[in-house]
């Protein structure tokens, strides 16, 4: 589960190709690995930080139907470490809820991270097209 520049560029080039619906329903995927918790949210260390991969599988829907992206942990709050805006959290016992928007697009997962992997459901709308599907993420 890699990313390269070119995949992290799409997200700021958003354009209606199955390409970039794949992408954005992965950077989706990646960031659900986090509980949007704001009122226990802080800047203090958790069990979860650092860099994650997220790869994002599309079930149903015209999206495509497999990507990857980057995102970061910090405390008890994700972030993207690509493109499109981001919030969310992650709770101590790995809970997490996110949500991403890129242009007109959006969409929000939820799921677990134990370890340095987690896994999870996703859900959005890209590009006019609702879509759904699974993600899985390790740290790197």
């Amino acid at each position: 589960m890699s990313i390269s520049a070119q995949s992290i560029t799409s997200f700021s080039n958003f354009k209606p190709t199955g390409f970039a619906r794949g992408a954005f329903a992965l950077a989706i995927i990646a960031f659900a690995a986090a509980t949007a918790s704001p009122a226990s949210a802080g800047p203090r260390g958790g069990a979860y930080d650092g860099n994650w991969n997220v790869t994002f599988t599309t079930r149903a829907g015209n999206c495509s139907s497999t990507n990857s992206a980057p995102f970061a942990v910090a405390g008890t709050q994700v972030s993207s470490a690509g493109g499109g805006k981001v919030t969310g959290g992650v709770r101590p016992n790995g809970t997490l809820a996110v949500n991403i928007s890129v242009g007109l697009s959006h969409a929000s997962g939820t799921g677990r991270l134990a370890g340095n992997s987690g896994a999870g459901r996703w859900s959005g709308v890209i590009t006019g097209d609702k879509c759904s599907g699974t993600w899985v993420a390790t740290r790197t």
